[in-house]
């Protein structure tokens, strides 16, 4: 029997521990997350990488991405130095590490226990600590997934970049700490501006080597649908620029 409180994880999924959901509407094209507080908040987890073992490549590497993604719109706010930020450069590097070990061996426990591990503490508020945190990414990816029904990690890697290069200019700084710290980018003779776009090409060379989809087109999104998925778009407000309804068709257009 399990005990009231706990949750008992047998896949390797984006998160292990938290007090939230989506819940998908198919009639109103509407993918809704709700965050519900310590009431639902599991009190310990039971997590055993071997399950993860036997999962679909597809599957493990969506996942992967959805734990980089929690951890990069809490990380891809504020201007503070904050010790939050340490911890998720910190976490991001050992995914990256972890995920690549995990892409040639899925049967590494290390690498799978380790994904598992930064999976929990992507989600689980301790990283969110001092942060306004964004969650465009999830709001536009979920709009995608709501017309869809594509795979949530990978509607997540395939707006991401747009999303990103996008907002760049009004967070530059911050984007340069994360092409150093994270990517290893040397910053030596480089603008700010000039280190952070290399960050993020090393982040889409490692995304397309993983297996990530890198568009909105091939889980069947198509420019007809962007002004409906515009419209399910839900906005967030605590990254580096609120987008408006411009935006957010601007940045899809870019993700086809």
């Amino acid at each position: 029997m399990i005990p009231v409180g706990c949750v008992l994880t047998m896949v390797g999924t984006g998160s292990e521990m938290n007090g939230g959901s989506v819940i998908t509407n198919h009639k109103q094209k509407l993918k809704i997350g709700h965050v519900f507080g310590e009431n639902v908040f599991p009190k310990f987890s039971v997590m055993n990488p071997e399950y993860t073992f036997t999962l679909p490549k597809y599957q493990m590497v969506s996942g992967i991405y959805d734990i980089m993604s929690h951890i990069l719109e809490q990380y891809f706010s504020g201007t503070d130095d904050n010790t939050s930020d340490y911890i998720m450069e910190g976490l991001l590097r050992s995914l990256i590490h972890s995920a690549n070990i995990a892409v040639e061996n899925p049967t590494n426990y290390e690498a799978r226990s380790n994904i598992m591990w930064t999976a929990t503490w992507a989600l689980n508020t301790l990283v969110a600590k001092g942060k306004t945190t964004d969650w465009m990414v999830h709001m536009l990816g979920q709009a995608v997934a709501a017309h869809t029904d594509a795979t949530h990690g990978m509607t997540l890697a395939a707006v991401s970049l747009p999303y990103y290069r996008y907002i760049l200019p009004y967070g530059t700084a911050k984007f340069a700490r994360y092409a150093v710290n994270v990517w290893g980018v040397d910053p030596h003779g480089k603008t700010e501006k000039q280190a952070a776009n290399e960050g993020l090409a090393r982040m889409e060379a490692w995304m397309q080597k993983i297996g990530l989809v890198m568009n909105i087109t091939e889980p069947g999104a198509n420019e007809a649908m962007l002004d409906d998925i515009v419209k399910s778009t839900h906005i967030m407000d605590g990254g580096y620029k609120i987008l408006n309804a411009q935006d957010i068709r601007a940045i899809l257009q870019a993700s086809l």
